[in-house]
């Protein structure tokens, strides 16, 4: 399931940065797991994209070649929507039944069952705010909600899958600073929460400089929105300073705790781990604004989140059970 959830969330990432996101403008649970099967469906799928303001905007010149590209594209992300939902629900009933979960623990299971469910549901909805009022792009809001509730889901199935590997929480030592492993694995959250407004927003394309945003650190303009909360996700100026900032909050915690657990061996290895993954992901992201967000290194970032975020779910974990 965690090997799922990680090729959902590049397959996802990948079908958002591709602009493919919009070309099925219709939410079928059941029918919809086929794809057209001949000219004449192509065809009629095709004219629903042309609908849309997208088509209009950006790919008014598509070739029927093109619009099948970015429709497998979205449609092999749904796929693998229903195939996560399978994979999960039928082996959860089964052992369900056959009364073979840990006791204690049915209830993480089904709400597993739940956030996958949920999030099918969240999807068609980020979808469906990219088909109307003249929108070229899904809401920024929901695509964070909709990310977020992925990554959620890949800790909930990680944390999940550790304890069925080390016994179900046995402690085997005495805990490791939990709180400061929680602070990162959360400001790791609240971090790939700023990409999907980055992405959102296309904010990676604009103040292409490093370390300052047009000659100073904090940028002009950064409080420009119409009030709080719409400026932090509506302001390219704040979402692009936020996502920076939050890099360095991130590579400040992990780094501390390296420092406070150096003579403690049992975390210690993954405390090291992840400030690596940290400053790899750092110099990444650099580089990728660098050069303006190009499709390569922007999916690059985003798949190298993934594993920057399961490994501090992992020391979290550890520094917080002792195993």
């Amino acid at each position: 399931m965690v090997i799922l959830v990680i090729a959902m969330i590049v397959l996802g990432g990948a079908t958002r940065l591709t602009n493919s996101g919009l070309s099925i403008t219709e939410w079928k649970p059941i029918t919809g797991a086929l794809p057209p099967l001949s000219t004449e469906q192509w065809l009629i799928e095709f004219d629903k994209y042309k609908q849309i303001p997208e088509f209009s905007a950006e790919h008014p010149n598509m070739s029927l070649e093109g619009f099948r590209f970015i429709y497998f594209m979205e449609w092999s992300h749904r796929q693998l929507g229903r195939l996560i939902g399978l994979a999960f629900v039928i082996p959860f009933f089964f052992f369900a039944i056959k009364r073979q979960l840990p006791k204690g623990r049915v209830f993480r299971f089904f709400l597993i069952m739940l956030l996958i469910g949920a999030q099918g549901a969240i999807g068609w909805w980020m979808v469906a705010s990219g088909l109307t009022n003249d929108r070229t792009d899904v809401s920024q809001y929901r695509l964070a909600a909709h990310l977020s509730m992925a990554f959620l889901i890949l800790g909930l199935l990680y944390w999940t899958y550790k304890d069925q590997k080390d016994g179900w929480g046995f402690r085997r030592e005495t805990p490791a600073y939990p709180w400061h492993g929680f602070l990162i694995a959360l400001f790791v959250f609240l971090q790939i929460i700023a990409g999907a407004f980055v992405a959102g927003t296309h904010a990676g394309k604009t103040y292409n400089t490093w370390p300052l945003m047009d000659g100073k650190f904090f940028p002009e303009g950064y409080s420009k929105g119409p009030s709080f909360w719409q400026n932090l996700g509506e302001n390219i100026t704040a979402i692009q300073f936020n996502h920076r900032v939050l890099a360095y909050i991130v590579c400040l915690l992990v780094v501390l705790y390296l420092l406070r657990v150096r003579s403690l061996v049992r975390v210690r290895g993954k405390a090291i781990m992840l400030v690596v993954l940290v400053m790899l992901q750092i110099a990444l992201g650099v580089w990728t604004l660098l050069n303006v967000a190009p499709l390569n290194l922007s999916l690059a970032h985003q798949f190298l989140a993934i594993f920057v975020f399961i490994s501090s779910v992992s020391l979290w974990r550890s520094a917080k059970l002792g195993s």
